[in-house]
């Protein structure tokens, strides 16, 4: 099968000598495994249409393989390319994709054999038996179902096992990006597994293997699991809030990801209204639309700046108040992992930054802060010092032991120029 436009075919000294060892080659051997000596010349053509070229150059009939007789070289791979197309449409069933690719296992013994007959011929030109099978067997599958080929990103990859005659398949997740609020100071980001069994389920999580009954990550990945048919999901956001803390304005970044899809064309519109009605009071999905694979490390290696409303106990006079918030952002903080979490990131001081720091308002029992901040600071820390832990920090500065009431991330500062 020809492979697309052909350049000139090189004929000079070398490779018409190589063409006549070539030629009085003995089989058996197929006019794939004879012309793939020469695979790496004369781009364009396939390798049975490079035995027949330099075969006409010389003047001579190219060989074929005798009736019955099995190519020594590929084993017959090639002659049954269609019933490993077969194969593959069948491991294909079930599965939506619009785009593949083909990979193949072969015996090593059998590909040892081919470098040894390149060896003989001392051909320098040889193409691997693997590649040529995973191009044409690519090409003949693609015209039978209509879709590209050797494709990147695909949605689908054939492995042809060919010492076991079976084919396996590996399916792409499906992958969504969006953003969401949280309303919900009850409801962690992702699936958080009972801290008694680790997952597994346990008398105090009711067998659920969870701590919590449910998560951001749930309520936005359970329907589209479902309208995928995948078989899990995983959840990557741009950084995590507290499960206290409630995420406002205009969402938190995040990237759905579906393991094992039966179903791609998805009507995502229609999967919104079922998480609007599942999730009504606790998460709302601001926007979300397919996305690449890129996207997960792009979002999970972002570090935007965050915006933060924070309620702070008891009340303390205004003018007190902004006489020391000049002081948080002066200079950097020293914070050493605070104590909530010391149990599960490493104990060492992390040098974050305010960018500023207002006076909201106040009434008889607490007072209303916003900041700006570096990302991965630790906010409540920033107000109550964690036993000093996080220098300088307002409780210190104001000689009064303060306790966060509620803090809500009001901003992800995600776009170009801090929008």
């Amino acid at each position: 099968m020809p492979e697309g436009p052909s350049e000139p075919f090189p004929w000079d000294p070398d490779v018409r000598s190589l063409a006549t060892r070539l030629l009085d080659e003995p089989g058996p051997l197929c006019p794939e495994c004879r012309g793939r000596a020469l695979g790496r010349l004369g781009h364009g053509r396939d390798n049975p249409g490079r035995l027949l070229e330099v075969a006409a150059r010389l003047g001579r009939v190219a060989p074929s393989l005798p009736p019955g007789e099995e190519c020594r070289i590929c084993g017959g791979a090639f002659q049954s390319l269609e019933r490993w197309v077969d194969r593959c449409r069948r491991a294909g069933e079930g599965w939506e994709f619009s785009s593949f690719r083909c990979g193949s296992r072969w015996d090593p013994e059998r590909l040892a054999r081919e470098e040894a007959f390149w060896l003989a011929l001392a051909s320098p030109w040889g193409e691997s038996a693997r590649t040529a099978f995973n191009r044409e067997l690519g090409k003949v599958l693609g015209a039978r179902l209509g879709l590209p080929g050797d494709r990147e990103p695909a949605e689908m990859v054939f492995v042809s096992d060919l010492p076991a005659g079976v084919v396996e398949v590996t399916v792409a997740p499906f992958f969504v990006e969006g953003r969401y609020r949280k309303l919900d100071r009850t409801l962690p980001q992702t699936r958080w597994p009972c801290r008694a069994c680790h997952g597994e389920g346990c008398v105090r999580c009711g067998m659920t293997g969870k701590q919590y009954p449910t998560s951001v990550e749930e309520l936005l990945g359970g329907p589209l699991l479902r309208a995928t048919g995948g078989s899990a999901h995983a959840f990557h956001g741009m950084g995590r809030e507290d499960i206290d803390a409630r995420m406002l304005g205009r969402g938190r970044p995040f990237v759905l990801e579906i393991t094992r899809p039966h179903r791609r064309s998805v009507d995502l519109d229609a999967v919104a209204r079922e998480i609007l009605e599942e999730a009504t009071g606790r998460v709302e999905l601001v926007h979300w639309q397919r996305c690449e694979a890129s996207r997960v490390e792009q979002v999970k290696s972002s570090r935007p700046e965050k915006t933060y409303r924070v309620v702070v106990r008891p009340s303390v006079p205004e003018a007190k108040v902004k006489e020391v918030l000049p002081l948080v952002t002066l200079r950097p903080l020293e914070q050493r992992t605070p104590t909530r979490v010391q149990h599960r990131r490493a104990d060492k001081v992390r040098l974050r930054s305010v960018r500023e720091m207002r006076w909201v308002g106040s009434d008889e029992e607490s007072f209303t802060l916003e900041l700006r901040t570096e990302a991965g600071t630790y906010v409540k820390e920033l107000i109550q010092g964690d036993g000093g832990r996080t220098q300088p920090n307002l409780s210190g500065l104001l000689g009064v032991p303060l306790a966060v009431s509620s803090l809500d991330v009001l901003e992800v500062h995600d776009l170009p120029g801090g929008v």
